[in-house]
């Protein structure tokens, strides 16, 4: 096999490989984007500063790396509302919102 012809096959299978990669994170909802939640001690603290923000309530939800700040805390208050807590990366509130559901479209 020429040289040429071996460094064509590598190219073609280093090529394969990395599109099965793809392939599969995507499949498996893995990708650079997907919402990761916050985990270990970083949970405790995101949900202490949270709770701490509204006053009540249950976290339900989290995210390491929100479009929005750093830590995002979902927390349903006692009456069913929820609301996004947004904390920076030492756990100080930079916002929060009303966390709005989008309506289900009728089929």
């Amino acid at each position: 096999m020429r040289k040429t012809t071996k460094w064509a096959a590598a190219a073609a299978g280093v090529v394969l490989v990395v599109g099965a990669g793809a392939g599969i994170a995507v499949a498996s909802g893995v990708t650079d984007d997907a919402e990761q939640p916050i985990t270990g001690a970083a949970l405790e603290k995101a949900g202490e500063a949270a709770l701490a923000s509204t006053g009540a309530g249950t976290v339900t939800e989290t995210e390491v790396g929100a479009e929005d700040s750093y830590y995002e805390v979902e927390v349903t208050l006692p009456d069913g509302s929820q609301v996004d807590v947004q904390l920076d990366e030492s756990f100080a509130v930079v916002g929060s919102a009303a966390d709005k559901e989008e309506p289900n479209d009728k089929d």
